[in-house]
């Protein structure tokens, strides 16, 4: 029997700084209001051409060398994004050619902004399988290219970033992934984005549109603050833990006030909960990808508990444990 060990990770996002001032500058809004409703001071936006394979290229390298390992040995490559570069192409074809992962299959995971945690899922069930020894999964987004910049509601909350993680298949006692929980509830009217309008006619100037990123936000606050604590709470019985058995949690970055709130129903000090939506917004999938590099770079994670929550558009959600 096999297990996945996380060998390194690593993350990468654009050089471009915006921050709530910028923002006030083309949207009716203010630093005030943006940090009071959501915590977040600044994002990474991609305004020099990056597109989201770029970013997950840069961020998987950098776990790669982390981890010792050449782009020629992996086996799979998964790509977690909604916001691909393209339909076909998969985002994941183009960082295997990026990287010259010449052996590697790879595909496009989309969960939304739960993705990471799907896709670190995904991989260690195909350790588990036997079949492939290396692998790499990645988080990457460019959220700023499906923003619509009168929407103000949404807009204010995103950057983009990417996160990677380099798995390596080991005998069943030394796994480092534990179980998930997984779920999806259909909703398609909360959160959407790129969505495509079927033809109703033929006409010779059909051209297909992609519509923009739209959240009910006070919606998703509420659904998740209420969700979420929950299915935290029912995860870690159904594994025989409570939640001071943890000693990191890494929740879905996509608001500072969210994750307030779910720390003071998991009565969990804030200190516990890994975060970088106030500098980086939320950056979707990869949110949790990059949060983990972050601690996993400043603190000695041999022996910790680490729970990743990803929740996002679908309804979608899951969480997953690590035990490193």
């Amino acid at each position: 029997m096999f297990g996945s060990k996380i060998l390194a990770s690593g993350h990468y996002v654009p050089a471009d700084i915006v921050t709530n001032d910028d923002l006030a500058e083309v949207i009716d809004t203010s630093d005030e209001w943006i940090v009071s409703h959501t915590g977040i001071k600044q994002r990474r936006v991609s305004l020099q051409g990056e597109n989201t394979s770029d970013l997950a290229t840069k961020a998987a390298q950098q776990a790669l060398n982390r981890a010792g390992v050449k782009a020629e040995d992996l086996d799979f490559i998964i790509v977690t994004t909604f916001t691909p570069d393209g339909l076909a192409p998969s985002t994941a074809a183009l960082v295997q050619r990026n990287l010259g992962a010449k052996k590697a299959f790879g595909f496009d995971l989309s969960t939304a902004c739960a993705g990471f945690v799907f896709g670190l899922t995904t991989a260690d069930n195909f350790m588990k399988a036997g079949q492939y020894r290396y692998g790499l999964v990645v988080a990457a987004e460019v959220n700023s290219k499906m923003m619509d910049f009168r929407d103000r509601t949404s807009t204010v909350f995103f950057g983009d970033g990417a996160g990677a993680v380099v798995l390596e298949r080991v005998d069943e006692s030394q796994g480092q992934i534990g179980n998930a929980g997984l779920h999806t509830q259909g909703d398609a009217e909360v959160v959407h984005s790129g969505r495509v309008a079927p033809l109703t006619e033929l006409r010779s100037d059909y051209y297909p549109q992609v519509d923009a990123f739209f959240q009910e936000g006070r919606q998703v606050y509420e659904e998740v603050t209420t969700l979420i604590p929950k299915h935290i709470e029912e995860f870690l019985a159904e594994n025989d833990l409570q939640p001071d058995q943890i000693d990191y949690f890494i929740l879905h970055q996509a608001n500072l006030r969210i994750i307030e709130k779910v720390a003071e129903i998991l009565q969990q000090p804030m200190s516990k909960f890994v975060t970088n939506v106030e500098e980086y917004g939320n950056s979707s999938s990869a949110g949790i990808a990059m949060a983990f590099d972050q601690i996993n770079q400043k603190v000695d994670l041999t022996g910790q508990k680490v729970f990743l929550t990803g929740f996002g558009a679908g309804f979608t959600y899951g969480s997953i444990l690590l035990n490193l």
